[in-house]
């Protein structure tokens, strides 16, 4: 089912895609999915993160170069990743600051698509936004789809967990983990970060701090008043990319999932009161990004489609455009309810339709799952 409406503040339309056991309400003057509530076991679960100022009336005081920031919720994409140092855009371009059209809805048994369109190219390109929802699963399946463009460009999906309490981060194996070659604040009057810059290592759980110390980036918060930034890099021959973030006290997971050929990074933003200026002041916390992505770091486009320590040893950093046919980016994200005393996922793998949560102690949870989305058939 499919519902629209104008927002609470009487200026943005929105709208609601529904199936059995999931509800997803999409910002379309950004295309953010803003809400995404799953019901299942009894329960209704809906971990991830709206900014403190999403709701408040426009303009919002910080974001008037970065419409995003206004509505800053849930899960956007990004095209390209970080600045917009390319093609004139804002930060995260125009497919997370500018208005979507609501294209075509689709009902089959058993589930819905919304197709959505950008309203502005992209390096020439037309944007597709693909929603499916299927009954019981708790899943959103999107897909975002260039027609046309030229030259490459970064991406990303950029989901966020709210964490008003411990978290605890599993994925994927990786190659190693590293900070960029500046932290993201640096400037006393207007933020921090603790994390070391430059860093890299692939002990998950020893990630060097400035101040010479350690810490586990699977264990939330890691701080406090920070803002840090740490890229993941998949392992070599990997055939499933996966990011779990259970919430201990909620009792709730939320899970990103990706195809590592495609999307061969995974970007974590830990968000906890570290910057005091608009539109933060200090105010949003407990927060971590899970930020499935091509890129090279928060480093923007022109660093990513130059040569880089990446690329260079064959780890790709942007998408290459097809003038004349379409490149699909696809990407699940969800979320379930967990049982009380789960309090980690240790592995995650696909057997026939549905995906597996490891959960310890010879324990997993089973949900439904469409394993050919990701690979589109591949």
């Amino acid at each position: 089912m499919v519902v629209l409406w104008c927002g609470a503040n009487k200026v943005a339309d929105n709208i609601e895609i529904t199936a059995r056991g999931i509800r997803v309400a999409v910002d379309l003057t950004v295309g953010m999915l803003a809400r995404i509530e799953v019901e299942r076991d009894g329960r209704m679960v809906a971990p991830f993160h709206s900014a403190p100022w999403a709701a408040d009336p426009l303009p919002v005081a910080g974001a008037e170069d970065a419409p995003h920031l206004a509505r800053l919720a849930g899960d956007f994409f990004c095209a390209p990743f970080a600045a917009a140092d390319v093609e004139p855009a804002p930060a995260h371009g125009w497919t997370a600051n500018s208005p979507w059209d609501v294209a075509k809805i689709e009902q089959f048994t058993g589930g819905v698509t919304a197709s959505l369109v950008l309203g502005r190219q992209v390096m020439g390109a037309r944007v597709v936004k693909r929603l499916t929802l299927r009954d019981d699963h708790p899943f959103i399946y999107q897909s975002h789809v260039f027609g046309g463009g030229s030259g490459d460009i970064p991406v990303a999906n950029h989901a966020m967990v709210s964490l008003p309490q411990v978290g605890r981060l599993s994925v994927s194996p990786k190659r190693f983990a590293e900070t960029p070659p500046q932290p993201l604040e640096d400037s006393p009057s207007r933020g921090r970060s603790i994390l070391a810059y430059p860093s890299r290592t692939n002990a998950l759980d020893a990630f060097p701090m400035a101040d010479g110390s350690s810490v586990d980036l699977g264990v939330y918060p890691i701080g406090e008043d920070h803002e840090d930034f740490v890229m993941l890099v998949e392992a070599e021959a990997s055939k499933l990319g996966w990011s779990s973030v259970v919430r201990t006290g909620e009792r709730d997971v939320a899970l990103m999932l990706k195809d590592p050929a495609i999307l061969p990074m995974t970007m974590l933003w830990f968000s906890n009161g570290g910057r005091s200026y608009a539109p933060w002041n200090g105010r949003h916390r407990n927060v971590l990004g899970v930020e499935d992505a091509c890129a090279y770091s928060v480093l923007g486009h022109r660093a990513s489609i130059e040569p880089n320590p990446m690329n260079q040893v064959g780890i790709p950093t942007a998408i290459r455009l097809d003038p004349h046919g379409r490149v699909d980016i696809r990407h699940v994200i969800g979320a379930a309810p967990l049982a009380d005393d789960v309090d980690a996922v240790t592995a995650i793998h696909v057997e026939d339709q549905a995906l597996v949560l490891d959960t310890g102690n010879g324990r997993s949870l089973t949900l439904p799952f469409d394993p050919h989305f990701l690979t589109g058939g591949r």
